[in-house]
């Protein structure tokens, strides 16, 4: 590049706004198609488990509270979706999709990442079940 034109570039560049969007605090609307977090409607869930089969990081576990009355907790973790969709695609029943307002989810520890979709009461009810079999882990091998 020779100096002339690189020295043209700079000078017309002092008189220019920055092109940099301040972004935290000026926002612009997400596209509409956007892909970001994944959200489950468990009233609609069959348990047929094709989202888990079809998710190719891993990223998706149902857990199930009880079968008969289709009573389950889905396990979803943030830090290992790669946002493809193809678990809201191979859904037949319309309980996944993609949420356009919630794609920013940064965070600074690992632990909010690992999310419990479903029924209040079956995500205490499977949380209660989880501290007790952890306890009583520490029982048995005293």
């Amino acid at each position: 590049m020779a100096i002339g034109a690189m020295l043209g570039d700079i000078l017309r560049s002092l008189f220019k706004r920055p092109v940099t969007e301040l972004y935290p605090f000026q926002r612009k609307p997400a596209p509409e198609m956007l892909r970001g977090k994944l959200m489950y409607d468990p009233s609609k869930c069959s348990g047929c488990q094709l989202c888990i089969k079809d998710c190719p990081a891993d990223a998706i576990e149902l857990l199930v509270v009880d079968k008969v009355a289709k009573k389950f907790v889905m396990r979803y973790h943030e830090d290992r979706c790669t946002f493809c969709a193809q678990c809201v695609q191979s859904c037949r029943f319309n309980c996944l999709n993609m949420s356009n307002e919630q794609w920013e989810l940064a965070q600074l520890k690992r632990e909010p990442f690992e999310v419990m979709y479903g029924r209040d009461e079956d995500v205490q009810f499977l949380l209660e079940r989880a501290a007790r079999a952890e306890t009583g882990n520490v029982e048995c091998g005293a």
